[in-house]
């Protein structure tokens, strides 16, 4: 993890003085654990969620409301201050504050689309297949939430169907039994390695 983080913080700022760093993949395809472990390889380097800035009304049309409260505002050096949702009570929460830092990690559902892409330093994608994290989802979240799943299946498919991300991807990350491997996406340049492993005891949830 340490060598990709190396990489990442490398690369020249992408929106203002950030690098951008998406993690993109279906639905329960392991992004948050991923995303955790490699902020803290970058030395604590925030990580916004993209369920924090969707909602129910807008699983995927959130892509206005992250321009203004968060990217213009670090792309001009200051801090974002943004609200994030409330799945539980189903409306958006108290302010937070982002201040610009070095890299930035944005991970979620679509955190590589079209209109998010040019602010990126680097797109990584999970390579978990969609019906392995579609089910590890359902048996996380339980059978109370199996309709919530229904319908985000389809807006998921509607979402990559008109504006995929895996062929914009510079790294591919799969899991293993024992850590995380990376390849070069369809977008990854020449420096990028063409496959490294790292180990750190990955837990298989």
């Amino acid at each position: 993890m340490e060598s990709l983080a190396r990489e990442l913080a490398a690369l020249p700022p992408s929106l203002g003085p950030v690098r951008v760093i998406g993690v993109d993949g279906h639905a329960g395809s392991g992004k948050s654990t991923f995303a955790g472990r490699l902020a803290r390889a970058l030395g604590d380097a925030p990580v916004l969620h993209l369920d924090d800035v969707a909602s129910h009304e807008e699983l995927f049309g959130w892509w206005g409301r992250l321009r203004a409260q968060v990217l213009e505002p670090l792309a001009a050096g200051r801090a974002a201050h943004w609200a994030p949702y409330d799945w539980v009570e189903r409306r958006f929460g108290p302010e937070r504050v982002l201040e610009p830092a070095p890299v930035l990690l944005v991970e979620g559902v679509g955190a590589g689309r079209r209109s998010l892409r040019p602010h990126l330093a680097h797109l990584l994608w999970m390579e978990t297949p969609r019906s392995t994290s579609w089910g590890r989802g359902r048996n996380r979240d339980g059978r109370e939430l199996s309709d919530f799943w229904d319908g985000w299946e389809r807006a998921e498919l509607a979402h990559f169907s008109d504006d995929p991300s895996r062929p914009f991807a510079d790294t591919l990350v799969r899991q293993s039994g024992t850590g995380y491997e990376w390849t070069s996406g369809t977008a990854g340049t020449s420096g990028t390695p063409a496959s490294v492993t790292e180990s750190d005891g990955l837990p298989q949830a």
